[in-house]
C-alpha cells in the first residue's frame, strides 16, 4: 500500500492559547498530506484536474480522533494512505505520530466530482478511472516508504 510520509512543524500559528494544535489545523495538515500523496503516486492536482476533467476531489466525510496533543515547536510525522478505493470515492488514513505515539488517526471519504454542465452549481460523482488506481498499486509495489 503506498504510504506518504511528511513531517510537520507544529508553529505558534497553528496552536489555541493553551498552546496545543488547535483542532481545525490538522484539517489543514491532512488536505496537504492528501495532495502529497497523490504527488508521490505521480499525479499532480493541477494535471489530474485537466487530465481527467474533474472539478475536484472534495471530502464528503471525516472521522477523528484525538489521542495526544501536539504543542508549538513539535514535529509530527504525518503517514497518509488511500485505505480503500471504490467506485467514484476513496478513504485517505492519516496518522499523525508524536514521537512513537499515535496523537490523530483521521479517516475522509473523498469524492471523485464533476461539475454538471446543465447546472453549473451541481456536482456529482464519477467513477475513478482505473489508471489512478493503477498507479496508486505501481508505487507501492517498487517505492520506497511502504
Amino acid at each position: 500500500m503506498l504510504t506518504n510520509r511528511q513531517t510537520i512543524r507544529i508553529e505558534w500559528g497553528d496552536c489555541d492559547p493553551a498552546g496545543i494544535v488547535y483542532f481545525p489545523r490538522y484539517v489543514e495538515y491532512f488536505d496537504r498530506c492528501t495532495r502529497a500523496l497523490f504527488e508521490r503516486a505521480g499525479i499532480n492536482k493541477r494535471d489530474m484536474l485537466k487530465t481527467y476533467a474533474i472539478a475536484g476531489i472534495p471530502v464528503v466525510d471525516m472521522r477523528a480522533e484525538f489521542k495526544i496533543p501536539s504543542r508549538y515547536g513539535d514535529d509530527v510525522v504525518v503517514e497518509s494512505c488511500v485505505s480503500k478505493w471504490g467506485n467514484s470515492s476513496f478513504v485517505v488514513r492519516h496518522r499523525l505520530m508524536r514521537g512513537d505515539a499515535t496523537a490523530v488517526e483521521c479517516y475522509e471519504t473523498r469524492v471523485w466530482v464533476v461539475q454538471l454542465s446543465e447546472d453549473p452549481v451541481k456536482y456529482e460523482g464519477r467513477p475513478i478511472p482505473n489508471e489512478v488506481k493503477e498507479k496508486f498499486a505501481a508505487v507501492a509495489e517498487v517505492g520506497p516508504g511502504k
